[in-house]
């Protein structure tokens, strides 16, 4: 996945034309086929998918998908319905290893799963005329983009908001520009809005997570200026 330096009303259209031409037929085409919210929408009318993935590692080129969660954002409000979590089936039957540790899916689990491909193409149904919403996107980027690469031939050139970098934005200051250790982590942003706190490391549980402290930073930006898509993607 491409993450824009900032998003013109064209800036993907190149991208998004030669992937969506470069794409086997299937969910990858379909999705980057359908159009996307203007850079001037509103966010009260911005239609999002907070996507969280859960990982065996942080190298998408060694490391592989265990589990997706994502859950659609329209303007204001999380939409619980639309909410999905898939458990991803290893192709060779490789264990998650001390991974296990972290994010709680044993072999069982995970040999129980469906197939990468579903898992992805059911997201990208979702994501299709929506911008994506994340943690630390990074993690994300990679991790579809290879996956997308793998299973269709073409990149995810995609517009994202990254509620990690909004955060950066919310809590530094030409005075005070690095933010204290640890303050950009998903708990540690929503403890500082006095959101809840639940267990990490649950593909849905963190996309709801993410879903909701995006809330509240917009709620928090909004005080200081009007607000559209323009100004929220990730840089």
């Amino acid at each position: 996945m491409t993450l824009p330096v900032r998003l013109r009303r064209s800036a993907l259209a190149g991208p998004r034309r030669r992937a969506r031409e470069r794409a086997a037929p299937g969910p990858l085409r379909d999705a980057l086929a359908a159009p996307l919210p203007d850079v001037n929408t509103p966010v009260d009318r911005l239609p999002l998918l907070a996507v969280d993935i859960e990982t065996t590692g942080l190298d998408a080129n060694r490391d592989r998908v265990l589990s997706v969660g994502w859950v659609p954002v329209d303007g204001r409000g999380v939409v619980l319905a639309g909410a999905r979590y898939r458990v991803v089936r290893p192709e060779d039957g490789e264990s998650v290893g001390p991974s296990a540790t972290v994010h709680g899916l044993t072999d069982d689990d995970v040999a129980a799963g469906v197939p990468l491909a579903d898992a992805v193409a059911e997201m990208l149904a979702d994501l299709a005329g929506r911008i994506l919403l994340v943690h630390f996107a990074r993690i994300e980027a990679e991790f579809l983009g290879r996956a997308c690469r793998r299973l269709w031939g073409a990149d995810l050139p995609w517009p994202v908001i990254d509620t990690l970098q909004l955060e950066h934005h919310l809590i530094t200051t030409a005075w005070q520009p690095d933010p204290p250790a640890g303050a950009l982590r998903l708990w540690a942003a929503r403890e500082r809005y006095g959101l809840p706190h639940t267990g990490p490391h649950h593909a849905l549980t963190d996309a709801v997570a993410c879903a909701e402290l995006y809330l509240a930073q917009i709620a928090e930006l909004g005080r200081r200026r009007p607000l559209a898509l323009r100004g929220l993607l990730a840089r």
